[in-house]
């Protein structure tokens, strides 16, 4: 199945994505709620309407306006440094153990929303990943397991002000800013894509500038091994959102370069078999009320 969830004049609801058009299933259960996150914790629910799900009126996917998949989630976890050719280009050695760092409900939004280039800094870079989404929660879950733990998956954009990221040995400043990871705005359950959404091709792109090309495929660390990672830590809950990592063709990395986002281009991260993440890019300044 693939989801969107988007803004309707009632709210956001979910809708079920069948090619080129969309039913919003809220409608036709008020338990689907708002977000994915009753359908997270009870996939019965969508399955349950499937009859009227084929009977049901569309509207075209592209009328709709994206919404967070999940508005509230427990935690965001980032892995850094997950593709070799992109830890070689930042000049850093080969870590034996991913790095990690969390995100800010306030550092997100939905695909299609402005991503915004902070007053303080022109360093604002972009950062193609696949994003997880939980399904079952838990604790130390095993790699044997740990895909009975994805729900399913989607595009992230792991916007980074290089030079605060750059102030300290935590990259929290850097990673941050205040809406600058765009998700979405498909989602794909797990059975859409190969098993650990392993061999999909990952690109970024500004117009017809391609600016990264690489396959998940190329991650150091999969989709198994992370939840196991993260769930020695933490306990994982349905709806946490785990961004895998960028690969290689950062904008600090470019060469002649660096080559930063500007206020009115649209940067697009795509990923082969589950969609597009675009968002324009606007400065600060002009977002001021």
């Amino acid at each position: 199945m693939k989801y969107l969830v988007g803004e309707t004049p009632a709210g956001n609801a979910v809708f079920a994505v069948k090619g080129e058009n969309a039913v919003n299933i809220t409608a036709l259960d008020a338990q689907i709620g708002a977000d994915l996150q009753a359908v997270i914790e009870t996939p019965q629910l969508v399955e349950s309407l499937s009859e009227q799900i084929t009977a049901a009126d569309a509207v075209p996917v592209a009328s709709i306006t994206p919404a967070l998949p999940v508005a509230a989630p427990s935690a965001i976890i980032c892995v850094g440094l997950n593709y070799t050719d992109h830890i070689k280009e930042g000049g850093y050695d080969i870590p034996d153990y991913p790095a990690l760092f969390m995100r800010s409900k306030a550092s997100i939004m939905a695909a299609g929303k402005p991503m915004v280039r902070p007053t303080c800094s022109e360093t604002l870079d972009y950062e193609a990943e696949l994003m997880l989404i939980v399904g079952k929660g838990g604790r130390h879950i095993s790699e044997a397991d740990a895909l009975d733990h994805v729900f399913g998956y989607t595009v992230f954009n792991d916007g980074s002000v290089r030079e605060y990221q750059r102030k300290t040995h935590q990259w929290t400043p850097g990673k941050n800013f205040d809406n600058t990871g765009a998700i979405g705005p498909i989602v794909v359950t797990k059975d859409e894509v190969p098993e650990g959404a392993a061999g999909l091709t990952i690109e970024s792109r500004v117009g017809e500038e391609i600016l990264q090309n690489s396959n998940t495929a190329n991650m150091i660390w999969g989709v198994r091994k992370i939840i196991a990672i993260v769930s020695e830590y933490t306990t994982l809950a349905p709806g946490d959102l785990i961004a895998m990592g960028t690969p290689p063709g950062v904008g600090h990395a470019k060469k002649p370069g660096p080559r930063w986002l500007k206020p009115g281009e649209t940067v697009e991260i795509e990923i082969e078999g589950i969609g597009i993440c675009a968002s324009p890019i606007v400065d600060e300044k002009d977002t001021a009320a």
